[in-house]
């Protein structure tokens, strides 16, 4: 049931009061899942809100509704994955248009920019976005658009959206964000000036690791027109069941992530001072070299962790002993998840960028679950001193 004035209230209260637009059937709390693939339609030239479930079908309207009240948008997307979301905002860019792109960015990001959109002649500068100087001296005649990621991945570097979406307005170029990371309830980019905002809703959105899916969420209506195009006319839409997944998993989101936000900075202060580990990425830290910026620009530091420790044959042996986190790609679920980049997230991208990144064979990032924060560190503990009661390191 919906209740007045729901843009009054908050965040989390918005996450269970969203105005879908879309109208329950027999009372129903929920969405419906409209599992269909057409519609009747009354007579020629009469048709109804709805014909073909690519063009538009009630429960993926419903989460792009959802999305886009969250992030404070004018429209919102839903696409089979965040890759197809990524994808399918780059083809508003066209040959010859170049693109300046965070240099700390995920793998699967990285390869669709240098060997897919590259064929089609797009160009990408890969630049520190952290550094607004950087991103000054990067811009040509040919500039269109300026991707951001913030927090990076992996190593979780923030960029100041406001000053980057100012630049760009003075050029206007179109401003990008990747928010997977942080999720509207931590970090809202079309608030500090960005025209497009991109969720892989795989991650934090669904929230439990059963259904792959991307969002987009746009400024105004004009972007709105140019994505809806792009989305009907290359038609990586996301099906109704998954919309549905997406849907129920968000009305979770903040009491998961505050409960993986505290459990994150306990790990993190812990690893920190653990005689195994070299160094510690978490914008969380105090001595984070972007923590006043990340407190400013978001409510929240988020739940993932980069990390690396001090020998390759530790990193291996830490891998295959730890028991609590699942070693794997992809992150946010309520289950720890600890990927080793190097050969997963951004195993994409070639060895020698890799290295030039600093995504060395030692380099892991954890993203924070439900598990009680004490338990993850025992077991962390176990896997580090089972190596060094074999090994010397």
């Amino acid at each position: 049931m919906l209740i007045e004035n729901e843009e009054n209230c908050q965040f989390g209260t918005k996450l269970i009061h969203a105005k879908t637009g879309i109208e329950g059937h027999y009372g129903a709390v929920n969405v419906p899942i409209y599992q269909v693939s057409t519609f009747n339609q009354e007579a020629e030239g009469n048709n109804g809100k709805y014909d073909y479930s690519r063009s538009g079908n009630p429960t993926r309207e419903a989460l792009e509704n959802t999305i886009a009240q969250l992030e404070n948008g004018a429209a919102g997307f839903a696409f089979s994955s965040g890759m197809a979301a990524i994808s399918s905002v780059l083809c508003l860019f066209e040959s010859g248009d170049e693109i300046i792109v965070s240099h700390d960015i995920y793998g699967g990001t990285y390869r669709v920019l240098t060997q897919l959109f590259s064929r089609f002649g797009i160009k990408v500068i890969f630049v520190d976005t952290t550094n607004i100087e950087e991103v000054k001296g990067a811009i040509t005649a040919h500039t269109k658009g300026i991707y951001l990621e913030s927090p990076s991945n992996p190593f979780l570097h923030i960029t100041d959206i406001k000053k980057v979406a100012t630049l760009a307005e003075d050029h206007q170029l179109l401003t990008i964000v990747d928010n997977t990371f942080m999720t509207p309830y931590l970090q809202r980019p079309i608030d500090l000036g960005a025209h497009i905002v991109i969720h892989s809703a795989t991650k934090y959105l669904g929230g439990h690791s059963d259904v792959v899916a991307g969002l987009v969420v746009v400024s105004d209506e004009q972007l709105a027109n140019e994505v809806k195009f792009v989305q009907n006319a290359f038609g990586a839409i996301l099906g109704p069941q998954d919309s549905s997944l997406v849907l129920r998993g968000m009305k979770t989101l903040k009491v998961r992530l505050d409960q993986q936000q505290k459990t994150a900075l306990e790990l993190a202060n812990w690893l920190e001072n653990h005689s195994f580990v070299e160094k510690v990425y978490y914008p969380g830290l105090i001595d984070h070299p972007h923590y006043p910026l990340a407190s400013e620009q978001a409510s929240g530091y988020g739940a993932i962790i980069s990390f690396t420790l001090k020998d390759e044959a530790l990193t291996s042996h830490f891998l295959k002993t730890v028991k609590l986190a699942s070693v794997g790609v992809s992150l946010g679920g309520v289950e720890s998840i600890l990927t080793h980049p190097a050969t997963m997230s951004h195993a994409s991208i070639p060895k020698e960028v890799r290295e030039e990144k600093g995504i060395t064979e030692t380099l892991l990032r954890i993203s924070v679950g439900l598990e009680e924060g004490v338990d993850l560190q025992h077991d962390f503990e176990q896997a580090l001193q089972t190596f060094a009661s074999s090994f010397s390191v």
